[in-house]
C-alpha cells in the first residue's frame, strides 16, 4: 500500500490541484484540469483507500465518517501544506478526494484580480458575491480580499468556513475563523450570532440554502460587509438563484432587498491557457443605480 503522506508530497510537487482515491484506479491527480495516474503506484483495493483514508483522519472524524459516510475536513501535511478533505462511501468502497490549498495567501496581482475587484474591500457594507462552478478559484479571490483588509485595516474580519482553508495570522486586523462541524453547527447558526460579535467584515463560504441566505442579506443590511460564493455561472442566474430559493410569496420582497444590499458580483472559471496551466477568466458586475432598478 502506497503511505498517503508521499502520493499528497509527489501530487502537489507535480502541481496537482486535487488527489482522487478510488477503488480499481491508482491515485489519480488533477494537473492543469486533466486527471493523470500517478506513476509507480498500482491500482488500489478497497482495503488500502480505506487504510490511506483513515490515515490521516482523527477519531472523531473516524467515527463521523462511519456514522453518516460523508466527510467534509481540512488538514495540514507536515504542518505547511494543507488540504481540503472529502470523504465518501461508493458502490465498492470508500473514497476521497484531497484537494490542494496554496501554502501562501496570494496577492491580487499574482490571482490577476483587476483593480475594480481588488477594491470591492474599500466599500463599507453589503453584500459582495464570487461565483463560478466547482475548482474555479472562489476560496483563493476570497481569501486574497480578507488578507487585503487583514494587511490594510483596523477591522474585524469573522470567517465561516466549511472547511477553514487559508488559516490567517492577525495583522492590522483580527480574523476570527469559525468551522462548520467543529466551532457552529451550520453556516445558518454561526450568522444567528455574527452580530452580536461585533465583525466588520463577514465572510461567508457558501450559502446553501435559504435560511443563509436570508440571514446573509440581513448582515448586509444592518451595515456588514458580506463576501460569500454561489455556485452560478453568470451575474444573472446569480441574481435569480438567490430569489428563487424563496417561496414565491416573498420573492418580490427579497428581490427589493437583494436589489438594496448586492454591490457586485464576480463570476470566474478556470481556462487553459496557450503553452500549459490555467488562467482565471473573469466576469465582474457592480451594482449600479440602472441595475439595482433591474433586480
Amino acid at each position: 500500500m502506497a503511505d498517503l503522506t508521499e502520493v499528497l508530497k509527489s501530487a502537489v510537487a507535480a502541481g496537482a490541484s486535487d488527489l482522487h482515491l478510488v477503488v480499481g484506479k491508482p491515485p489519480m491527480a488533477r494537473v492543469q484540469g486533466v486527471m493523470q495516474a500517478m506513476p509507480g503506484i498500482a491500482a488500489l483495493g478497497a482495503e488500502d483507500v480505506e487504510k490511506m483514508l483513515y490515515s490521516v483522519l482523527s477519531e472523531a472524524q473516524r467515527a463521523g465518517f462511519e456514522e453518516k459516510w460523508e466527510l467534509d475536513g481540512s488538514f495540514s501535511l507536515s504542518g505547511t501544506q494543507r488540504f481540503r478533505l472529502n470523504a465518501f462511501r461508493q458502490k465498492n468502497g470508500a473514497g476521497a478526494v484531497f484537494r490542494a490549498i496554496p501554502s501562501k495567501i496570494p496577492t491580487p496581482a499574482e490571482i490577476g484580480l483587476m483593480p475594480a475587484v481588488a477594491n470591492l474591500i474599500d466599500l463599507p457594507r453589503g453584500l459582495v458575491l464570487v461565483t463560478g462552478p466547482t475548482g474555479s478559484g472562489k476560496s483563493t479571490t476570497l481569501a486574497c480580499l480578507v488578507e487585503q483588509i487583514n494587511q490594510r485595516d483596523k477591522k474585524t474580519v469573522l470567517t465561516i468556513e466549511d472547511p477553514i482553508e487559508f488559516v490567517y495570522q492577525d495583522k492590522n486586523s483580527v480574523v476570527v475563523q469559525r468551522e462548520v462541524g467543529t466551532s457552529t453547527q451550520s453556516f445558518a447558526d454561526a450568522l444567528k450570532h455574527a452580530l452580536r460579535q461585533d465583525p466588520d467584515v463577514v465572510l461567508i463560504g457558501e450559502m446553501r440554502d435559504l435560511e443563509t441566505i436570508q440571514l446573509a442579506i440581513t448582515a448586509a443590511e444592518t451595515g456588514h460587509l458580506c463576501l460569500a460564493t454561489l455556485h452560478t455561472q453568470d451575474a444573472p442566474s446569480t441574481v435569480d438563484r438567490m430569489i428563487d430559493v424563496f417561496p414565491a410569496s416573498q420573492q418580490a420582497q427579497v428581490r427589493l432587498q437583494v436589489s438594496t444590499v448586492l454591490q457586485a458580483v464576480v463570476c470566474q472559471q478556470l481556462l487553459p491557457r496557450v503553452g500549459g496551466g490555467r488562467v482565471c477568466a473573469r466576469e465582474f458586475m457592480k451594482v449600479t443605480p440602472a441595475i439595482s432598478a433591474l433586480i
